[in-house]
């Protein structure tokens, strides 16, 4: 070989090793959600990706997987810990099965707007819970907003608690969600939300409980005739990365990532404000028929709730005095 062809070859070599190396630079976040790609989970999720992208100068990449494609919430969650999925959007229905303080945000009208949603979330008790994620080996990256809980069903107008008297209804995976039906008359059936469509079709359960967004995007009025508008819980959601991943970025990566989630969780807030404000008259429009209930009936029926010892015990991580003081400081921060 002559000095200009192995000149040639030697350059060749580099550009190949120096075009991997650059192809290899290349920070891959999967992330993954439970609900339909409309869903404002995905929207935020995908505006969550381009603003990574934007300020990494494409050196992160985050790709959504909705509509549990990577399995139920939690599974995702599962696979956080162990470093399977680097990222997840979900509810925090299957949250307190890792942290279950979080539960505290599961009890029945706790709150009563948003404003006083995004004191508590965003506040001392928020950032207080928040924290513990780390200890199970996932890291929260923000509040989002899943939103106020509504009843749907395929039998009867709910008017009042005791409409809801043997209506199978589906709930999310939570002890606290469970009693809650139960106190309102209700039979609840845990399962996974990638299942309930199909459910509510060949109508194995009567009803469900979710926020507009998640009713309107998942076509549940092709199957639910009854829309309630009761909210008896605000549920909020969780961005949430793997520890394990958390710990491979830079921090510069780090940086990137936190800025980015405050301002997705900002987009995602605004889009289920707008979503509630528009998807009720939407829902009409698609034949449900829409009940106005008075709130207070309800939040009497479920009271017990409050005072369940259970509830009160898992709410403070095992120590009833510290889930108390937890559910007092919430119900004051939230007036």
């Amino acid at each position: 070989m002559n000095k200009k062809s192995l000149a040639v070859a030697l350059f060749s070599l580099f550009l190949a090793v120096a075009l991997c190396s650059t192809a290899s630079a290349k920070t891959v976040l999967k992330l993954g959600t439970s609900t339909q790609p409309s869903h404002i989970y995905n929207l935020a999720a995908e505006k969550f990706g381009e603003i990574v992208a934007e300020k990494s100068g494409g050196d992160i990449e985050v790709q959504v997987f909705p509509a549990a494609q990577l399995g139920s919430e939690r599974d995702m969650v599962e696979g956080l810990q162990i470093g399977t999925l680097e990222m997840t959007l979900t509810s925090t229905g299957p949250m307190g099965n890792f942290v279950p303080q979080v539960k505290l945000f599961n009890l029945p009208f706790l709150f009563k707007d948003r404003e006083s949603c995004y004191k508590v979330l965003d506040g001392e008790i928020g950032t207080q819970i928040s924290d513990l994620f780390v200890k199970v080996g996932i890291r929260s990256l923000g509040w989002f907003e899943n939103g106020f809980r509504n009843i749907t069903n395929s039998k009867v107008p709910v008017e009042k608690p005791a409409d809801m008297n043997g209506l199978k209804i589906r709930v999310m995976e939570d002890d606290v969600f469970i009693l809650t039906m139960k106190a309102l008359g209700a039979s609840p059936l845990p399962m996974a939300f990638g299942e309930l469509y199909t459910a509510l079709e060949q109508k194995t359960v009567d009803a469900q409980e979710n926020p507009l967004a998640v009713i309107y995007s998942s076509r549940f009025f092709e199957v639910q005739k009854y829309l309630a508008m009761t909210g008896h819980f605000y549920s909020p959601a969780v961005l949430l990365i793997s520890e394990i991943t958390w710990q491979s970025l830079s921090p510069e990566q780090q940086k990137i990532i936190t800025e980015a989630a405050a301002q997705a969780r900002d987009y995602e807030r605004e889009l289920s404000l707008k979503a509630d404000q528009e998807l009720e008259a939407a829902c009409a429009k698609e034949g449900m028929v829409i009940t106005r209930p008075d709130k207070a009936p309800f939040a009497e029926a479920v009271a017990a709730v409050y005072t369940n010892p259970d509830v009160i015990k898992a709410i403070g991580g095992g120590d009833a005095a510290a889930g108390q003081k937890l559910i007092d400081a919430a119900r004051a921060a939230a007036q």
